[in-house]
């Protein structure tokens, strides 16, 4: 296990802190500070006592042989004859067919044909998960549809484009004069309105418009009276308005609210993946393992089976001495009992097969195909070093967790100052300028408008507005304020499940690798005890009675009983240091699997890519 900590208190806490500090608004520092010593209290607290006490501890097997009295020819002959790589080996050299023995164990498969095996190695399960796997693929999707939202949130201060363009044609009727008695009047006009601006939406809370407009207009004649001149003429109007909150509304914090939301939001969809990614690996090494697991009973149940029958002849071929009908018939059950026991295991390994195929997602394995998967790899008892407060502060600073819940004190802590700036009154600033031109032709009326000829409208006012009591705003205020203390307490419980994973996972590591020890020891004494019975059956006057090859039957049961328990000794070792690094948040880097978040500077928007790739294989591994 790496490491990599040093100047580790100091650092966490002072991210956290600047977390918290992210949104600080003057108002209300007191509670700011309060809430941000809870926060890196807890971490100075988790911490404190693995950091006074940081020696670095290592685990190593000790396997004190001595004690057994086994002498040194017969523990050579135990371990090339009584294990599963010996059972392997005896039958390849049975097969007459150089036949992989697994095609003889697994029995046969749904199609009613001996099924093929397909070796698969740790390494290449983990890198068919990750670039395959369907949770991960569903949890990629999440950061790129933050990061859309984002992009919404952004463009809310974008520039906007208006215009618009009129056409009115009139012909109105109107009363004559009285006196003359020559029925109505008829005027006629035409006027053609064009307009374009730009407006956005200022992050200080305000508004801030453009507008120019202009209109032609032609009065083609009326019954009586003249026309007006120029006619035609055009008229050109320029608007300048600004509109800014002064209290409500008012500042950048509050108005980025939503922009620096969706970025915690993506932020913390970058830190779900990574979570899914770990999650996976994590669960592929334990379906791996269970693949071991389930090869390796296979293999020790197929073999107590032939040692049974075995025995179960021997007893068969006695009837004519000493053997009673009883004792035949209790070792015919014991090999048919093991018999059955063989028929489990081999489901057991199409199971665990069948689970790896879900989890990897291989095309080229998939979970309706009868491929068979076999383990590669076999679980290793290396030495494995270890601190306490080393892991701490690697959970601290890596668990995807804990980063969402440090996001989520930053959401409050922006909300609540959104709530405190929507409990201030409505005081809005209104200015607006308008100039106008006039002329024969739009060349002179624009002419008119530089020279500011005529500045028809200025206009500058406030707005007032205030609930009376105000009791909404500040019902809201309150509860952001309470909110926000509760995301703190939700950081506070993050880290310490965090650091219970961290202890629980340590506990079980320590605790695993001791009894790989143990159970060794245990299934060499077995061996043992087999070994000489049957040197005893094959050279020794009462060999071959019925108690002796009684006996011979429960030294075998024993015996398989002690091998199943050293390998899950082992495969629960390997199992627990894979919870170990899920439990820290160093999955991927134990795996070599680089998590690369490209910096928002150096991509182009709508290609915020994310990578993860596996490095070589052969690569020396950590543990």
């Amino acid at each position: 296990m790496p490491t990599t900590r040093r100047a580790v208190p100091s650092l966490l806490v002072a991210l956290a802190g600047l977390a918290l500090a992210g949104c600080e608004h003057p108002i209300q520092q007191r509670t700011q500070a309060e809430l941000r010593e809870a926060a890196t209290s807890t971490l100075r607290r988790q911490i404190a006592e693995a950091d006074r006490n940081a020696q670095e501890r290592t685990l190593q097997l000790d396997e004190d042989l001595s004690r057994l009295e086994i002498r040194d020819e017969h523990l050579e002959e135990i371990a090339a004859s009584y294990s599963v790589p010996g059972y392997l080996e005896r039958w390849r050299a049975q097969s007459t067919d150089g036949s992989d023995p697994i095609e003889t164990l697994a029995g046969e498969n749904l199609y009613g044909t001996t099924p093929t095996p397909v070796p698969i190695a740790l390494f290449r399960a983990m890198s068919a998960a990750v670039e395959h796997g369907l949770d991960v693929e569903f949890a990629r999707y999440e950061p790129a549809i933050r990061e859309a939202e984002l992009v919404a949130a952004e463009a809310a201060f974008d520039w906007t484009l208006n215009s618009s363009v009129t056409w009115d044609d009139r012909d109105t009727p109107g009363p004559g004069p009285g006196f003359l008695m020559l029925g109505p009047t008829r005027s006629s006009s035409q006027t053609v309105t064009g307009s374009a601006g730009v407006s956005r939406a200022l992050t200080t809370g305000g508004t801030v418009g453009l507008t120019q407009s202009l209109s032609y207009f032609d009065e083609r004649g009326s019954t009586f009276g003249g026309v007006g001149d120029p006619n035609p003429s055009s008229t050109v109007q320029l608007d300048l308005e600004v509109n800014q909150p002064l209290l409500r509304g008012f500042g950048s914090e509050s108005n980025l609210a939503e922009v620096r939301i969706s970025r915690n939001a993506e932020r913390a969809a970058i830190a779900s993946l990574r979570d899914q990614l770990i999650t996976t690996v994590t669960d592929v090494e334990d379906a791996y393992w269970d693949l071991v697991e389930a090869y390796n009973i296979l293999v020790i149940r197929t073999r107590l089976l032939e040692r049974g029958e075995e025995v179960r002849d021997d007893i068969k071929a006695r009837r004519v001495l000493d053997a009673r009908q009883a004792e035949v018939a209790d070792a015919v059950a014991s090999v048919e009992a093991r018999r059955g026991n063989v028929l489990r295991a081999r489901t057991n390994l199409r199971r665990a097969s069948d689970r790896l195929k879900l989890l990897i997602n291989d095309p080229d394995l998939p979970v309706g195909g009868e491929l068979l998967l076999i383990p590669a790899d076999a679980p290793l008892a290396d030495k494995f070093s270890y601190s306490l407060a080393d892991a701490l502060a690697e959970a601290i600073g890596s668990r995807p967790d804990i980063e969402r819940a440090i996001l989520g004190i930053d959401d409050a802590s922006i909300r609540e100052v959104v709530a405190k700036n929507a409990s201030l009154p409505r005081l809005d600033l209104q200015a607006r300028l308008t100039l106008y031109g006039f002329g024969a032709d739009a060349s002179s009326a624009y002419d008119d408008t530089t020279e500011s000829e005529f500045i028809d409208n200025f206009l500058l006012g406030v707005e007032f507005s205030q609930p009376i009591g105000n009791r909404g705003p500040e019902a809201n205020l309150r509860r952001s304020r309470l909110l926000r203390m509760q995301s703190v307490v939700s950081f506070r419980r993050t880290v310490q499940n965090a650091v219970l994973d961290v202890k629980n996972a340590l506990n079980n590591v320590v605790i695993n690798h001791e009894l790989i020890s143990q159970a060794r020891l245990s299934r060499i004494a077995q061996a043992e005890a087999l070994r000489t019975l049957l040197v005893d059956k094959e050279f020794g006057q009462q060999g071959f009675s019925v108690t002796r090859l009684d006996l011979e039957l429960s030294q075998q049961d024993a015996l398989a009983a002690a091998e199943i328990e050293e390998i899950r000794a082992l495969i629960d070792y390997n199992r627990s240091i894979a919870d170990l690094h899920r439990a820290t948040g160093t999955a991927l880097s134990r795996n070599r699997i680089d998590f690369v978040v490209p910096d928002v500077n150096q991509i182009e928007p709508g290609n915020r890519a994310l990578d993860y790739r596996l490095d070589d294989p052969n690569a020396e591994s950590d543990g």
